[in-house]
């Protein structure tokens, strides 16, 4: 990582967190008063090939599951996603304890996602690649292909059948993106990323972010 997208990082996350820790504060007690604690979850990523790290999110599922959570969810884990957590999830605001991630350098706002352990260890010579590039709470393969990733694992009606469709489907083309975001980084690009992902969220102008909407209205 440059020192230069250091400082942007830091610098957004002091930002955002103005805002953010009372929205987080007042999360934290809806996610503890209708699904119980904890209301917060930590879960093993990789920074760089055995370089781990907990990231951070607001829980999700029923309690327990996020704690014990093995390979990536599918199908077979839809009935454990709580009402809320379904609309977090949506809205991706699960996600804003990564702030705290990006702030101690275990993430930068944009980059490939980190990865668990077990699928760096299964393709230690594709997440090499990846991994040259500090993972992101964002990325153009979050943009590119995170939807059509929901889509492909929906289907699967057991881990074994929702591991074999991630490993075989998504890992390698997931894996292009992020080496073709590693090739061309840059601040402009992680800036338009940035743009790209609140547009998923907010009604911002552009071509591209109405292409975005529209294919997520029609999935």
């Amino acid at each position: 990582m440059t020192p230069s997208k250091r400082i942007f990082d830091v610098a957004l996350a002091v930002l955002l967190l103005v805002p953010g820790l009372p929205v987080m504060a007042v999360l934290w007690c809806v996610i503890a008063l209708r699904d119980g604690r904890p209301a917060l979850y930590t879960s093993e990523r990789m920074k760089a090939p055995g370089v781990p790290f907990d990231l951070y999110k607001f829980r999700t599922m029923r309690k327990g599951s996020g704690e014990a959570e093995v390979g990536v969810s599918g199908g077979d884990k839809a009935d454990r996603i709580t009402p809320l957590g379904r609309t977090l999830r949506r809205l991706r605001l699960d996600e804003l304890p990564q702030l705290f991630n990006v702030l101690k350098g275990d993430m930068s706002f944009v980059g490939p996602r980190p990865p668990m352990r077990q699928y760096v260890e299964q393709f230690p010579a594709i997440y090499g690649e990846v991994l040259k590039s500090r993972p992101g709470i964002t990325g153009l393969a979050t943009i590119m292909h995170h939807s059509h990733e929901e889509r492909l694992l929906k289907h699967s009606r057991s881990a074994e059948e929702t591991e074999e469709t991630y490993v075989r489907l998504c890992v390698p083309r997931k894996a292009a993106i992020d080496r073709l975001y590693t090739a061309r980084r840059s601040l402009c690009l992680d800036l338009y990323i940035l743009y790209l992902t609140a547009g998923k969220l907010a009604p911002l102008p552009g071509a591209r972010l109405n292409r975005l909407r529209a294919k997520a209205a029609r999935v």
